[in-house]
């Protein structure tokens, strides 16, 4: 062999070798970004009068899923669904204030799956559900959680003379709340975007992602959970200009489904619990109209921060490498059926937004029809991310939507399942179990365990009856005999368990005299130094320091700590 052929053979050997050592994979970022009681009305969903420009932007640039479920229609189960890829039948748990780890204590969820494949674990704002007795869960997160509160009123007419409201004081764990005042339903205050929890949520995401810039072999998986539309519609007056409430309509359909069982429909106790709400009987066209433009109000504000965060990814150049998910914990009553708020089994309830974004492996602009719920999503982000199949202590529920993400044209599975509870007369708690196909919804309420012949049924056609307006079980018995077999091949809902080492919820406390005892001078004023004295969390307090100073003179009158 000549001098010149072994050159060229000895490159065709080496180059191959350098080219692989100078561009080792890359694990790519995970956004997930989590919104509460966002239900698909939006631009992207065809809706020609709410203004959604960054949802619409994120949708342009992945796969929109038009068929996307929940799997309980309420905050904290859903979300145990979305961080653990178990269904609320499975857990046992179907209310607020237990937490997940009450049924499996050694459960692995998503974000620890992440962080035992190498990634840095990031929360802001609302992903587990913590209030009415339930909590954190630190072992999701590589650091603490940053914390946001879900009911935030800036303006003095809107919250209670003194202490908190309700809602407030839920949300904060406190107990013995019913005597407590009720806050406004809504809220609009002429103040910057950074007013309000999901401004200051966005901050911080912008500023993770510049951490993470500067840390370019960890991988993030950073969760970012924005707070509205939930209840109290509390957004900048700028969001509310966007929208003519007179030209709101009220839905013309305002009955629960003929035939429906009495206890099916909501109450909607929630809203009731705001101020200027009737306590009994329907909202006059008025409150539903202003509940409409609140609801689309708080829909725009969260969509900016959502847009100032996607602009921030782009800007730092994670935008090829970060796979992003947007989704909805479950839909919204906007007064059909006569319902607000959630809390039902019905379509409006149930139905989420879900948009994936993965670099070469989504298309932009795409969707889909093929059927997707909550429980999806776990399997989903690991085989997205290349993460080997996870093997845990709990057993995942949903199947994998990456074929669908390749091909959106492709089924991905026949039906999706949720479940609601509710009180039945004479049996106490049962609870509503539901197979939704493309075409049907079944429900089937009896209590666990209990034999087939003892169940209410409920049957809708969503392709003869889309707005659900008679209940068709006793018309279609072979229908109802097919969905009930798919129905059965799911595992029985387990009763709702115990809350055995639930933590006791804090009493309410005395804030006038908490002041007066950290008031040492007794000038009527905490200093930073009064204020930060034996606080049981130091590198929380000072942030708590600044959210109170609304005046920002480095003191805390009394009302500023009061309020």
């Amino acid at each position: 062999m000549d001098a010149k052929r072994l050159l060229v053979l000895l490159a065709a050997l080496v180059l191959p070798l350098r080219d692989s050592a100078a561009a080792p994979a890359t694990k790519p970022n995970v956004l997930l970004i989590c919104v509460d009681d966002l239900k698909p009305l939006l631009g992207c969903y065809g809706d020609p009068r709410v203004q959604s420009p960054g949802l619409d932007r994120l949708a342009a640039r992945g796969l929109l899923f038009e068929r996307a479920y929940c799997n309980q229609a309420v905050c904290a189960p859903s979300r145990n669904a979305l961080m653990t890829g178990v269904r609320s039948t499975s857990l046992g748990i179907y209310d607020l204030g237990t937490n997940f780890r009450e049924s499996i204590p050694e459960a692995v969820t998503l974000s620890q799956f992440f962080m035992k494949q190498g990634y840095r674990a990031e929360a802001l704002g609302k992903i587990f559900h913590v209030g009415h007795g339930n909590h954190e869960d630190p072992a999701s997160w590589s650091v603490p959680h940053f914390s946001a509160k879900s009911i935030a009123y800036l303006l003095p007419e809107s919250r209670a003379n003194q202490g908190l409201t309700r809602e407030e004081a839920l949300f904060a764990n406190e107990t013995d709340v019913g005597k407590l005042p009720r806050g406004a339903a809504f809220e609009s205050a002429d103040v910057p975007d950074t007013a309000y929890p999901d401004g200051k949520i966005a901050d911080e995401a912008i500023r993770r992602l510049r951490a993470a810039k500067n840390q370019p072999t960890e991988p993030f998986f950073l969760a970012v959970g924005f707070l509205k539309p939930h209840l109290p519609f509390c957004a900048p007056k700028k969001y509310w200009d966007l929208y003519d409430r007179s030209s709101f309509t009220v839905p013309s359909l305002r009955t629960p489904p003929e035939g429906a069982p009495p206890y099916a429909p909501s109450g909607w106790g929630e809203l009731r619990q705001y101020s200027d709400i009737p306590q009994t009987g329907p909202l006059n066209d008025e409150q539903a109209r202003t509940m409409i433009h609140g609801y689309h109000a708080a829909v725009s504000y969260m969509d900016a921060q959502l847009g100032r965060v996607l602009d921030e990814l782009d800007r730092l150049g994670f935008g090829s490498n970060t796979i992003i998910v947007l989704w909805g914990d479950h839909g919204w009553h906007l007064g059909d059926h006569g319902m607000w708020c959630k809390h039902t089994n019905y379509e409006e309830a149930t139905r989420i937004p879900l948009l994936i974004a993965a670099p070469g492996v989504t298309q932009p602009g795409t969707r889909t029809r093929a059927l997707a719920e909550t429980v999806d999503l776990y399997p989903t982000l690991c085989e997205l991310a290349g993460l080997p199949k996870p093997d845990l202590p709990q057993k995942l529920e949903g199947r994998s939507l990456v074929p669908v993400l390749k091909r959106p044209g492709r089924n991905s599975k026949q039906a999706v399942f949720h479940v609601y509870p509710r009180n039945r007369r004479g049996d106490g708690q049962i609870l509503g179990r539901a197979v939704r196909t493309e075409r049907y919804r079944l429900v089937e309420w009896k209590k666990p365990g209990a034999a087939s012949d003892t169940a209410d049924l409920e049957l809708y056609d969503y392709q003869a009856d889309p707005l659900e307006t008679k209940n068709l079980a006793e018309a279609q018995p072979r229908v109802v005999a097919k969905l009930r077999a798919l129905l059965a091949r799911q595992p029985e809902g387990r009763p709702q368990i115990s809350r055995v080492s639930a933590p006791a919820a804090r009493p309410r406390t005395d804030r006038r005299a908490l002041f007066e005892r950290k008031d040492a001078n007794h000038d009527g004023k905490l200093t930073r130094e009064e204020f930060l004295a034996n606080q049981p969390d130091p590198s929380e307090a000072p942030k708590r320091f600044e959210r109170l100073d609304r005046s920002h003179d480095g003191v805390l009158s009394r009302e500023e700590f009061i309020k």
